[in-house]
Parts: structure tokens; sequence; C-alpha cells
């Protein structure tokens, strides 16, 4: 990144044109929002719910310290997650360093030596690729543990490939994988009722199978979550969705028991699970990140909604339309060139309360496999739930933008990368 000495922004400098297209865009997501505005309360409703149900008292906010035994705080969070994503349970902790740690805890926790990771939704996120392994890279990946790899590519519509599931599905496959989300892929992310019905028909081949779903990006942008369709394991972090803004760290697993048993082995080592792990004064922003979620995840909905509305009027192809149903926070949209692409995520930076003075460059970032250019003015580094956007360069060249703790900011985050654009001759 290059550092800038510039001037604070401001609202007069965007276009007469560009001040019409927001007015237009904001009478055509009306309906949008009264819509969104309904699924907002209910998930907020279910939280305060889970939380009333276990008693949550400020006490349970007091920090631990070495193992933490019996720190009750830990162990009512934990029940608490598992009630709001209606699973068995939970292990929720500040010890996962992200959601791609989280996910690997997962796959390590359930996969033995001979098993087989079978991913139905196509190639997932660049940040797995390393974890799943391939030949010769002898870093500790599944594949140096001696569990195998399939996955089956989605059809050219997006859909799941069912007749090269059906074929893909051993006696050896022990986990299905599904991506909820679209990653770096011009698909639509999967509905939790897609998803169900993606549980039920791997069910019907093979009823042992353990159904993993990567739920990042995804939680209380619908009503239900994929473990109330019966998944067995979920996986997320706490910097994206469900910390709610505040959350500084960690990652969630919600499942059946006995698999987030596993898990928790994993995190911590055999036979002591979740049974210790100091929160180090956690508690409380995890806690209150969970009560926060709805609304701040419905905040950036409506970001996303105007931001599809908006690049829709230049003229540039958005997934999903700003009419069309979400499932997650990410808005892709579709440039005709690196340089579109670049001052978009410029424009989101810009717009950044935090480092608005930094301007990304294409960089080959750790864990990608292309250069990734990347805006990520935020509180909490990392944070996806704040206002941020990346895209690798490499064509087609399809920017991905996310988060918004409140609805202004990404409205202003989006006009400002339009004006960039517009500086540029580039619309």
């Amino acid at each position: 990144m290059e550092y800038l000495e510039e001037k604070s922004v401001d609202m007069a400098q965007f276009t007469q044109e560009l001040e019409q297209w927001m007015e237009t865009a904001e009478k055509r997501i009306e309906g949008q929002f009264r819509k969104l505005d309904r699924m907002i309360d209910r998930n907020q409703w279910k939280v305060i719910e889970a939380f009333q149900r276990h008693q949550v008292s400020d006490f349970h906010f007091a920090g631990s310290t070495g193992y933490a035994y019996n720190d009750r705080g830990r162990e009512v969070l934990d029940l608490v997650y598992a009630d709001v994503f209606g699973a068995e349970a939970a292990l929720v902790r500040p010890h996962f360093a992200s959601g791609t740690h989280t996910i690997s805890t997962a796959l390590f926790g359930v996969l033995r030596p001979g098993d087989e990771l079978f991913y139905i939704t196509g190639r997932p996120y660049d940040t797995l690729h390393k974890v799943i392994g391939k030949e010769g890279d002898g870093i500790g990946s599944l594949r140096d543990f001696g569990i195998t790899y399939r996955e089956a590519a989605l059809t050219a519509d997006g859909g799941i490939d069912w007749e090269a599931v059906r074929a893909g599905i051993h006696e050896s496959t022990k986990v299905i994988g599904i991506q909820r989300s679209r990653g770096y892929d011009w698909r639509a992310s999967f509905t939790v009722a897609e998803i169900g019905e993606m549980i039920k028909k791997v069910k019907e081949i093979k009823p042992d199978v353990i159904v993993f779903v990567d739920n990042c990006y995804g939680e209380f942008t619908e009503e239900m979550e994929p473990t109330e369709m019966g998944a067995d394991l979920i996986a997320g972090s706490l910097i994206k969705n469900p910390g709610g803004g505040l959350a500084e760290t960690g990652g969630y697993i919600c499942g059946k028991r006995e698999y987030v048993e596993l898990c928790a082995n994993r995190l911590t080592a055999p036979g002591i699970g979740g049974e210790v792990g100091a929160m180090l004064g956690a508690t409380r922003g995890i806690y209150q990140g969970l009560f926060m979620a709805p609304t701040i995840v419905g905040q950036a909905l409506k970001g996303s909604i105007f931001a599809a509305a908006m690049f829709e009027q230049a003229g540039f192809i958005t997934k999903p339309a700003w009419n069309e149903q979400r499932t997650d926070l990410i808005q892709a949209i579709s440039f005709t060139s690196a340089e579109h692409l670049i001052a978009f995520v410029q424009g989101i930076q810009r717009a950044a309360a935090v480092d608005s003075h930094v301007v990304p460059e294409p960089w080959d970032m750790p864990g990608y496999e292309h250069p990734v250019i990347m805006a990520a003015g935020t509180f909490i580094q990392g944070g996806s739930l704040e206002l941020s956007a990346d895209a690798p360069i490499r064509e087609p060249f399809i920017g991905y933008m996310q988060g918004g703790l409140t609805y202004s900011h990404v409205k202003f985050g989006v006009m400002l990368a339009l004006q960039k654009m517009k500086d540029l001759d580039l619309l």
C-alpha cells in the first residue's frame, strides 16, 4: 500500500449525475428494505430469546486466566450459540485465528487417515487450498495426513452436478463439504433452503456421511441457518457476521455434539477439548457482538442492495441483482477491465474512517494464487463485517464488496468508487 497526503472527502465532490443516481436507486430499493427490516426483527428476537433462555448475566462477561476451568461465561456462550443456530452444541472461542483456521479445525477434527473430503460446491476459497494440500507440499495439510480430497464442479448455471455427486460418493467419503458463499466465483451463493436440499440428497446416497457447511458471510442474512436444515457441522468467523463488529477475533463451530467435541479436541488436545481456554477479556465483546449481529448484518445487506442498484445504473452486471434474494454479505460486480476493478477497490478504501489515506495496490497475498487488491480500512483487522472490498486481479474482472457497520457508510463508499471511475474517464 502507498501512503498519500490527501484532504478529507467532501460530499459536494459528487457529480450531479451521481446524486440523481443515488436518489433513483433509493426509491427503487424501498420495498427490499421493508422486507429486510422484518427479517432483522425476527433474527434479533431469536438472539435475545437465546440470551434470556440461558439467563445471561453480567458475571458471564468476566475474563479468565490460566487453564480457565469452570469459566461459566465461556460455557454459557457455547449454549447460546448452539441455541441461536439450532444445533446440539457449539464451540465459540477467541483462540480461532481466522475463518480458515476454524474451518481447518473442523475438518481435521472429524477426518482421519484414509478418509475422503468431497466438496460438492466446486473448488472452495483460495485460502483453503493449502489446508487441503497437494503432493509434496509437506506443510501439514489434510493430504499430508493421508486424507484425500475431491470436488464436483458446479454446472454451467452454478448448480450442483448431481450426476457427478452420485458417482463421486464412495465408501471412503467421510465428509461432504458445502461452501455457502460464492467465494471468488461468478455464481449465486447457496440459500439455506438449497443447502437443505443438498443435505437431504447426499444423506439419501450415504446416510452416515458428515455434511460440513462453510457458513462464512451467511449468518443472519436469512431467518434460518444450515444446522436447522440438517447440517452436521458448520463453521464461521467472529470477525465476520456473528461478531457484530465488536468481537476482536475468534470463530465458532456448531453442530452435532459428537462432532463439536471432536473439533474441541483438535483445537486444544484430546481429552481436554472445550473444558479449558482462558478467554482473556474477550467474552463481553463476543456476547455483545452476537447481540448486535442481526442489526449490523442488516445494515450491511442494505448497503449491498444499494450498491447493486447503483452499479446497475452505471452499466455493470451485479450478482445478486438489487431485487434478488440474498444469503450472504457478498456483492459481486463484473467490471470490464483491471482499471475498473482497481478504481472500485481504491474508492471503497477512500471512504474508510480508518486508513482512508492509504491507496490499495495489487500484491501477492499469502494464501492466494493470484495478486489480490483489498480495501480494508477497518477497526478490526480483516473484519469483513465492516465495509471492505477485494478481488483477485484475473479475468473476468470481478470485484467483491462486503460488510458495512452502517448503511450510510456503504453508501458513501459506493458513491466514492463511482466518482473515482468518473474522474478516471472509466464511466
